[in-house]
């Protein structure tokens, strides 16, 4: 038997895990705040392919994994499982910062061979959440993008901290093609709270969208979840749309629902408490897929259709996503070493 100098400790936690999962474990703690913690994450790369042939850019950026707006439908929670961790509340409890991206993106888009597809910022967590106040890499992102010219770069937020930002907005709109798309997912103040408990209120989301548009920003609102049974309604939808068109949008833009298995985790318990008699049909809605299609699909496109001319709005082309234009793109940078044969991700996030 031997001695107990001679049996060897068991692995720390972040011995076990691999990839991402060890680096989140090995990831120092820079702050913490009621109910949130700041962990430094180190980086590997900026930008990250859209795999799914599903989006309207090919190239996603996410300067934070992890949001404190804490939104009850948020599909990104599972990026978290990446790293081992299993609890979806640790989504926003538990934000890494990836503090050297700035520098990253610099290096990868002077190596970038394809600098006309569209690149988008903040696709699976909010890069002006409250974190973005202390660390700043998404304004340090904007400095890296003030250096180049002539691409296609959006950012989507809730967020009413982007008029922070509002002088490198206006010198990237000078060099890039460029838009800002603001997620309202509905004009009712109630509703946003239960749904969005940390996000800016709707109201000033749209009064952030009304002083981008004075400025002479290209900007426009997603609305975004598309909720059955919540805001889908023909007079929710008008309202928006006119207070859209009010703020001076530019676009309006829709989607569905994508509930993914982690995403209802935290959405169904949600649902049973506040809207329990609409608990079942979600179940039996999303029984089969975390898309809905069919005739659902289909309505809620001619609603957004009609009300985009009505008050005076753009929408999709309906053109083919450029990841689906462009199946063999993976990571295009020379200075990474991808001469190899690229892994195809299986998610847009990073």
């Amino acid at each position: 038997m031997a001695s107990l100098a001679t049996v060897p400790a068991p692995p720390s936690s972040a011995e076990r895990f691999v990839g991402i999962a060890r680096l989140a474990a090995e990831s120092p703690l820079v702050r913490e705040r009621a109910e949130v913690e700041y962990f430094a994450l180190p980086s590997r790369s900026a930008l990250n392919r859209e795999s799914s042939g599903r989006m309207p850019f090919a190239w996603t950026i996410n300067p934070y994994r992890g949001c404190e707006f804490g939104c009850k439908y948020c599909y990104a929670r599972y990026t978290h499982e990446f790293m081992e961790m299993w609890d979806g509340r640790d989504f926003e409890r538990k934000i890494y910062a990836k503090d050297e991206a700035p520098e990253l993106l610099r290096v990868e888009l002077r190596q970038a061979k394809d600098k006309g597809l569209p690149i988008a910022l903040g696709t699976a967590t909010d890069p002006y959440q409250p974190a973005e106040k202390q660390f700043e890499i998404t304004r340090r992102m904007l400095e890296v993008f003030v250096d180049f010219e002539g691409l296609e770069f959006s950012i989507t937020t809730k967020s009413v901290l982007i008029l922070r930002d509002l002088d490198l907005l206006l010198r990237v709109s000078a060099r890039h093609r460029f838009s800002v798309h603001m997620t309202v997912t509905t004009t009712d103040e109630r509703l946003a709270r239960l749904l969005e408990p940390k996000a800016p209120p709707p109201a000033k989301r749209l009064e952030a969208v009304k002083q981008l548009s004075e400025a002479g920003i290209s900007v426009g609102v997603n609305a975004m979840p598309i909720l059955p049974g919540l805001n889908d309604s023909d007079k929710c939808l008008e309202v928006l749309a006119q207070a859209v068109s009010r703020a001076g949008a530019k676009f309006l833009y829709g989607n569905i629902l994508f509930l993914t298995s982690s995403a209802m985790k935290q959405f169904m318990p949600f649902l049973q408490k506040e809207f329990p008699r609409l608990a079942k049909h979600y179940r039996k809605l999303y029984a089969h897929s975390a898309y809905l299609n069919g005739e659902y699909k289909n309505r809620m496109a001619r609603l957004l259709a009609e009300l985009r001319i009505r008050y005076g709005l753009e929408g999709s082309k309906g053109e083919t996503p450029p990841a689906a234009r462009h199946p063999q793109l993976a990571l295009p940078f020379d200075a990474l070493g991808c001469n190899a044969t690229p892994r195809r991700l299986l998610t847009p996030c990073a």
